[in-house]
């Protein structure tokens, strides 16, 4: 076996400490999420709050490996994002910008944490409100975690991405709600946020994508996004794109001094992983950033957007594919929903129905679970209280 043979196997699931490391990362992206979510309250800045999440996984990854003797990149995967109402995803203003949160307001939360290069990301949605959600806001973040709970269950060896795209459409129809097109779940390895292998959120002419199977060891982003709307989101003012990944096999020499400035300070800071303009000299990011994209050496994140009146959840985590099942990382607790559609189709029940873990053949005692295991487990039988009346806990 070469060496990068070996490597590449050693960098799996299969490896303990890589499995540590992802889920030291999803311990505290899914912290992070609690504490973003605890000072979201009506009139706080979306952009204090985005800071302030950045700052947790930032803080939190800084207090490891510190006494190691390679150093280990850590920190923020994904910048914290915070999507209002009818606004898709990847929201995370300028230091300018007053946008501030009100009272019955339906925010998408979303994040990532890296140890090592190994990734958690999460996304969450929560109403600004006190008690009981009803109504189409029930719906369509009922829509999203049922779909989210049945994707857990068809992401598994054997199973194909196209079973999952299948699947969640049915989930979303059952909600009278439609899946948003042009999102992708990615398989991540380390360091790579965006695998080759995708589950597709909606199939169509122009977005096809090539079959695939799950396999064991495997770790993947599942991205379910719901609306109430037509779910084909548009982009409305480039300006609002402010997160940017390094397309790292693109090369181009630049023209403007301020352009090639700002792409050294990427190339330094953030070689690999997604970054926000706000981490940037501001004045020269504006002009370089758009020669950068233009060149294609820079991939944004835009801000997409459903019509004014629609409502749009998300809810997004990493798994595991571990020998004894899918482990899902990363996750928070759901309000409490009314929703006013309710399941009846007998194929989503006996999805939801499917345990998450393998029963190996031969018994034999089962092993202690560590913290992180059990957590993950206890969230997936929570957040089916949404349906209670259809899902099951798991086997």
């Amino acid at each position: 076996m070469s060496d990068d043979e070996r490597e590449e196997r050693e960098l799996d699931l299969s490896s303990p400490e890589v499995v540590t490391k992802y889920k030291s990362a999803a311990e505290i992206v899914n912290k992070a999420l609690q504490f973003v979510l605890s000072e979201c309250k009506p009139k706080a800045k979306i952009v204090d709050l985005c800071e302030k999440g950045d700052a947790f996984i930032r803080d939190q990854t800084g207090n490891m490996y510190k006494n190691v003797k390679k150093k280990i990149e850590r920190g923020v995967a994904f910048p914290t994002c915070i999507s209002v109402n009818n606004t898709v995803c990847h929201f995370s203003p300028l230091a300018s910008d007053e946008t501030v949160l009100e009272e019955g307001d339906m925010l998408k939360i979303d994040m990532g944490c890296h140890i090592d290069g190994f990734i958690a990301v999460v996304a969450h949605t929560h109403v600004l409100q006190e008690g009981l959600v009803s109504g189409r806001a029930s719906d369509v973040i009922a829509a999203a975690n049922t779909a989210a709970e049945v994707a857990l269950r068809l992401v598994r060896p054997g199973k194909k991405n196209k079973d999952v795209t299948e699947a969640i459409q049915k989930v979303a129809t059952a909600y009278d709600c439609k899946i948003v097109e042009g999102v992708l779940s990615h398989q991540m390895k380390q360091f790579v946020i965006d695998g080759n292998k995708v589950v597709l959120s909606v199939p169509g002419p122009e977005t096809r994508v090539d079959e695939a199977e799950f396999e064991e060891n495997e770790v993947y982003a599942i991205d379910i996004i719901t609306s109430t709307g037509e779910g084909k989101p548009k982009l409305l003012d480039e300006k609002q794109t402010t997160i940017y990944k390094r397309a790292v096999e693109k090369n181009y020499h630049l023209k403007m001094k301020a352009s090639r400035f700002i792409f050294s300070e990427i190339n330094q800071k953030f070689p690999i992983m997604p970054f926000t303009a706000r981490a940037l000299e501001e004045k020269r990011a504006r002009l370089g950033l758009v020669e950068c994209v233009n060149h294609d050496l820079l991939e944004p994140y835009p801000v997409l957007h459903e019509k004014s009146g629609d409502l749009v959840a998300h809810i997004k985590f990493t798994v595991l594919l571990m020998p004894n099942g899918s482990d899902r990382i990363t996750f928070h607790h759901l309000q409490e929903l009314q929703p006013a559609k309710t399941i009846d189709n007998p194929e989503i029940k006996a999805w939801l129905a499917l345990g998450t873990k393998t029963k190996k053949k031969g018994g034999g005692k089962k092993k202690k679970g560590k913290k992180g295991e059990k957590a993950a487990e206890s969230a997936d039988a929570e957040s089916m209280d949404v349906e209670p009346n259809v899902t099951t806990s798991e086997e």
